[in-house]
């Protein structure tokens, strides 16, 4: 993802859920970001152009001995 785009995401989301979110760009991949909430990651963010219709999708895996 270009750098505009990642200051926007992380506008979003501090502005959306918690100031202590933070976007950041992923090593060798440029259709996606990571989400942190402080030092915890959270998800990624992956950029979707299909069709000409530009949208982010928010993917976060939750497990199980997490919910304990």
């Amino acid at each position: 993802m270009k750098p505009d785009e990642i200051k926007k995401l992380d506008a979003y989301f501090k502005r959306i859920f918690n100031q202590s979110i933070v976007v950041k760009a992923r090593p060798r991949k440029d259709d996606s970001a990571e989400v942190y909430l402080g030092d915890e990651f959270l998800g990624i963010v992956f950029r979707d152009d299909e069709d000409g219709d530009l949208s982010y999708n928010f993917s976060m895996a939750i497990l199980d001995v997490d919910l304990t």
